[in-house]
C-alpha cells in the first residue's frame, strides 16, 4: 500500500494510520514531527536524527559530499563520545570506523538497520501507547466530529 504523504496538518484517518507501521509514520511529515518531540521526551531523538541523515545521504551524487556527509554523520553519531552518539553493537561500529576514510554510499546501511529495527521494536510501540498520541489522535477525532456536526 502506497502511503500518502502530505504538508497539511494531518487528519484523524492519517493520524490513525501511523499506527499501521513505522514506516507509515516516518513517511508522513506530521508524523515523523510527532514521533521525533516523542523521542526527545524519552532522551532519544539520536536515533530518528540518525536513521533521517541516512536516507539523506543515499540520496548524495557528488563524491566529494559523499565523503563530507559520510564524516558528519561518522562525527555526530558512530564514533566514541559523539554527540548523539547512537547504541550499535561493536562489530558494526567497527566495521564502520574501518571503511569511514572511503565511505561508500551503503557504509552505514548495517547500522542504520539496527536503529530501524530498535524504533520498529521498541520506541514506535510504546509511541502508540503514549498519552501524547492518545491525546493527538483524540483531538483530530473531535476535530472532525464538529467539522461535520456543527452543533457539537
Amino acid at each position: 500500500m502506497p502511503v500518502k504523504c502530505c504538508f497539511h496538518r494531518s487528519s484523524a484517518g492519517e493520524t490513525m494510520a501511523w499506527s499501521e507501521s513505522v514506516d507509515t509514520l516516518l513517511a508522513n511529515k506530521d508524523g515523523l514531527a510527532a514521533f521525533r518531540t516523542f523521542l526527545k521526551s524519552e532522551f532519544s531523538e539520536e536515533n530518528v536524527e540518525f536513521w533521517l541523515a541516512c536516507e539523506d545521504f543515499k540520496k548524495t551524487k557528488s563524491s566529494t559530499k559523499i565523503a563530507s556527509k559520510a564524516q558528519k554523520i561518522y562525527s555526530d553519531f558512530i564514533q566514541d563520545d559523539a554527540p548523539k552518539e547512537i547504541n550499535i553493537d561493536f562489530h558494526t561500529k567497527t566495521h564502520i570506523s574501518q571503511n569511514i576514510s572511503e565511505p561508500t554510499l551503503s557504509c552505514f546501511d548495517d547500522a542504520q538497520r539496527l536503529i530501524y529495527s530498535l524504533m520498529a521494536k521498541d520506541s514506535f510501540p510504546r509511541f502508540l501507547r503514549s498519552e501524547a498520541y492518545k491525546e493527538l489522535v483524540k483531538k483530530q477525532q473531535n476535530g472532525n466530529q464538529k467539522r461535520w456536526l456543527p452543533f457539537l
